[in-house]
């Protein structure tokens, strides 16, 4: 039996450190490191068949193994009858925007890749297998998940910088017939959608009536806009680090040029401070610290603050809330109201599988924002709670089966 500052615990030498660590608010970094060293990875292959004796084995592997091939090269998608592929999907990077660490390549991403993993399989039941790619190259990135999509029933595409990763989801979705979900982008904005839909209901703000300004251009960012005007938010403005994103810029590469013809319908022009002066909503997915007091207080009456940036928000919540915003946000989750794209990838991909959709379209996602939204009832929601916890077991199928009744209602179902 160890001790350590006055525990007593018949356990592991590195679970009592943990306590110790966590009890004494010592930092992550130090206990995730020492758990990585001693999982040595955090998924692992577990077997689904019995191997007992010579008859398993002649079931599972040959000569028996040989019929369901004969039966899957009749037709490919009988696969998802005789493997696992109607259950599995492909978590794959380049390694160039992992966290916020930035390029720091495929090898260095795989852990965040296996994190991934564990929550498929923890949150939503579905099998997940971490792929990461040793090239920057969009074409070789597309060819190399192409191939290689047949073993998969979806594929996950994570960490991967922008503007590359619009490219390359685009062109999986043209030589792919299954699912490819950049979960960076559109993880992100369901879940802030979801925020957003029970955050209406507590300002008694309609949709179409309101003005939100979107502060950061990259995948999320992107993402949240375009989900947001399809739910009839029509007033939104993307700002990058320049100001407003409008038509006619200057300098505007080619996904920020698209988005300056479908945002921002006023063509508004200047900086974050000028432009956040009178609107409902700040939604952050850009840098530390770029939300004032002064910006909340020239907003509309009852404004609602998304500061998502990790791990320090564009505002911290007590000075928004000083600063008089009605209900904030953030991704973090030691404050009330994390949007955290948890609470979306699994229940998504679940719902898809579960029909083997060929995609996952807007109209899917839109029903998982409801789906995450629907699970607080109107007793429970509040300025603090907006949003489930991650770990309501509710949450996953429920997504699941909204999302699995949209892909049928566009016909984007197999089954």
């Amino acid at each position: 039996m160890l001790k350590l500052s006055g525990y007593n615990y018949l356990r592991g030498e590195n679970d009592l450190i943990v306590d110790y660590f966590i009890k004494n608010n010592m930092d992550y970094d130090k206990i995730a490191l020492l758990k990585h060293k001693e999982w040595k990875g955090k998924i692992e292959v577990s077997k689904r068949c019995e191997l007992k004796d010579k008859n398993d084995l002649s079931i599972a592997y040959t000569p028996g193994v040989a019929a369901p091939c004969l039966e899957i090269s009749r037709d490919a998608d009988l696969s998802y009858t005789y493997t696992r592929r109607g259950n599995l999907v492909a978590v794959i990077t380049d390694g160039t925007a992992v966290l916020g660490l930035g390029d720091i390549g495929p090898e260095a991403g795989m852990p965040v890749m296996e994190g991934k993993c564990v929550l498929f399989k923890h949150f939503g039941g579905v099998d997940a297998f971490p792929i990461c790619i040793r090239s920057k190259s969009v074409d070789e990135i597309v060819n190399a998940i192409s191939l290689i999509s047949g073993s998969f029933g979806g594929i996950n595409l994570e960490d991967i910088s922008a503007p590359r990763c619009f490219e390359i989801e685009r062109r999986l979705k043209q030589v792919c017939d299954i699912p490819i979900f950049h979960d960076d982008q559109h993880g992100t904005a369901v879940v802030t959608l979801a925020a957003m839909i029970n955050s209406l209901k507590i300002v008694k703000k309609e949709p179409k009536d309101i003005s939100v300004v979107v502060n950061g251009s990259g995948a999320a960012g992107i993402a949240i806009t375009r989900l947001l005007m399809s739910m009839q938010i029509k007033n939104v403005i993307l700002c990058d680090r320049q100001g407003a994103i409008y038509s006619g810029r200057e300098g505007l590469d080619g996904i920020k040029s698209e988005m300056a013809k479908i945002s921002n319908p006023k063509n508004k022009k200047g900086n974050l401070q000028e432009i956040i002066q009178g609107t409902d909503v700040f939604i952050g997915v850009s840098a530390a610290d770029v939300l004032t007091s002064e910006m909340i207080k020239s907003m509309a009456a009852q404004p609602i603050i998304f500061a998502m940036a990790n791990p320090i928000p564009e505002v911290m919540p007590n000075v928004a809330k000083s600063a008089g915003a009605k209900i904030i946000g953030t991704g973090r989750s030691d404050f009330p109201n994390q949007i955290n794209n948890v609470l979306a990838f699994p229940g998504i991909f679940k719902g898809a599988l579960s029909v083997r959709a060929r995609d996952i379209n807007d109209e899917m996602k839109v029903a998982a924002a409801h789906a995450i939204a629907g699970i607080v009832s109107d007793a429970e929601l509040s300025c603090e709670y907006i949003i489930p916890d991650t770990f309501n077991e509710k949450v996953a199928d429920a997504v699941a089966s909204a999302v699995a009744n949209a892909a049928i209602k566009t016909n984007v179902a197999r089954i």
